[in-house]
């Protein structure tokens, strides 16, 4: 399992300082959620920012856009040092054609689904993809509650990986707690992104991040 610390849940004020402790306490990559104020409520950061940090640290950088009409941006965010783009199923008509474009930047595409979304969005483009990045939450807020369906949807999607032999990785985005670490890992989840769950007030990175890696032992035995 990796994890992913979610960049809004940090302090904006230092955001170069947090980005260096979270390598130091171990992250494996840093997810950035991109909001329009359209395709969910709130407005968050753009490429500019991206940019800004990428000489921050060598980690990749998984940029999550929630946003209507994606293709806009893709060059942008591919140029400001994004190592993966995910783009919503539901914010696109032609999806295909997205996830092209994304690689023709030589950067790896994604899908995400929100929680309600059913798997036959990916089910034509799963060969066209190195990860599909699952909702734990209705998108756009931190701090929200996990859905437990989820899970059922997250069982399913490795079961469809595996059955074609693919090398896809599942995110789960939203939600998370240590608590629920097992159940997702065991539900066939590669990476989980981390908000509230690592950003503790008064607590250390470090001391976070491994919390959810020792629930992980749990699921791995």
């Amino acid at each position: 399992m990796k994890i992913a610390p979610s960049i809004i849940c940090a302090d904006v004020t230092r955001l170069g300082e947090e980005i260096r402790d979270l390598e130091a306490a171990g992250a494996d990559l840093l997810h950035f959620d991109i909001m329009d104020g359209m395709f969910v409520p709130n407005i968050t950061f753009g490429p500019f920012l991206v940019e800004a940090l990428r000489d921050e640290t060598d980690l990749p950088f998984l940029v999550h856009l929630m946003i209507q009409e994606p293709d806009r941006y893709i060059e942008k965010f591919a140029i400001s040092g994004a190592n993966i783009i995910s783009v919503h199923a539901e914010s696109t008509q032609h999806l295909h054609r997205t996830l092209q474009m994304i690689r023709t930047f030589d950067v790896f595409p994604g899908v995400a689904l929100n929680p309600t979304t059913p798997l036959t969005f990916v089910d034509y483009v799963l060969e066209f993809v190195d990860l599909v990045s699952v909702m734990g939450v209705n998108p756009g807020f931190a701090g929200q509650a996990f859905i437990p369906s989820v899970l059922r949807k997250i069982r399913a999607l490795r079961d469809m990986i595996d059955m074609r032999g693919l090398d896809v990785k599942i995110e789960v985005d939203g939600g998370m707690r240590p608590d629920l670490v097992p159940d997702v890992v065991s539900a066939g989840a590669d990476i989980v992104v981390g908000g509230a769950s690592i950003f503790v007030p008064g607590t250390d990175y470090a001391e976070s991040i491994g919390r959810l890696r020792a629930r992980q032992q749990q699921a791995v035995g």
